[in-house]
């Protein structure tokens, strides 16, 4: 009985430890992902002369808007490897708008739009746990809110025709950890070309208006397979 004890103890590890070593070679792994973003819309101060009033300004906000961002990915490769995505990605930014140039009368427009993102990011897996990984990142608008129109009224601006480019590129680096089956990823993602590119009756306004966006993205994914 005890020698029975024994192999079947024995056989166990084996499994175990069979188990351990394909999923830590496994050179492809498509799962699902999900996390939040932290982002911002970088930018100068706008002083937007009016007639109505002719001392507003739209400044920066430094606070971080929350999105949600979620999808599918695929990994080619071990320990050097290739991981496209599919993320709908939720981001944005805060313009401050100051009346009559007075800092304590200031209003906090939020300007949240949502992306149909394609990262293409190439790591190094660094042991069975750590990766590193940066590429590029695709992304195309679907939907906005009504933020900027509402800052841009606020500078009395006229036939105000507020516009995110449809397309943008970018860039993505940052760090991962693989535990079995779970990945957990920590990015910082900038961009390429302008976020927010308005047109309004003021070219001027618009050229000062042109915005960039970044952001840190944490994500928790499980590989399906």
């Amino acid at each position: 009985m005890k020698l029975t004890k024994t192999r079947i103890l024995f056989f166990v590890a084996i499994l175990i430890a069979t188990s351990q070593v394909a999923t830590a070679q496994r050179s492809f792994r498509f799962g699902v992902k999900g996390g939040a973003n932290l982002s911002l819309l970088k930018g100068n101060d706008v002083f937007a002369a009016s007639s109505a009033n002719p001392s507003i300004r739209i400044g920066e906000n430094t606070t971080r808007l929350t999105g949600f961002v979620g999808g599918v990915f695929a990994r080619f490769g071990n320990s050097l490897y290739l991981q496209p995505e599919l993320l709908l990605s939720q981001k944005g930014g805060t313009f401050n708008v100051y009346r009559d140039g007075l800092t304590n009368d200031r209003n906090e427009v939020d300007v949240r739009f949502t992306n149909l993102d394609v990262p293409v990011m190439v790591g190094i897996r660094i042991g069975q746990v750590l990766r590193l990984n940066a590429g590029p990142v695709a992304s195309l608008q679907l939907a906005q809110n009504g933020g900027l129109r509402e800052a841009l009224n606020e500078v009395g601006a006229v036939s105000v025709r507020d516009n995110f480019n449809r397309a943008a590129l970018g860039y993505q680096a940052g760090v991962g950890f693989d535990i079995g089956n779970l990945s957990l990823d920590l990015r910082y993602e900038g961009n390429v070309t302008n976020i927010v590119d308005v047109n309004t009756n003021n070219s001027n306004l618009n050229s000062q208006l042109q915005r960039k966006g970044n952001l840190w993205q944490a994500t928790v994914g499980f590989a399906i397979f």
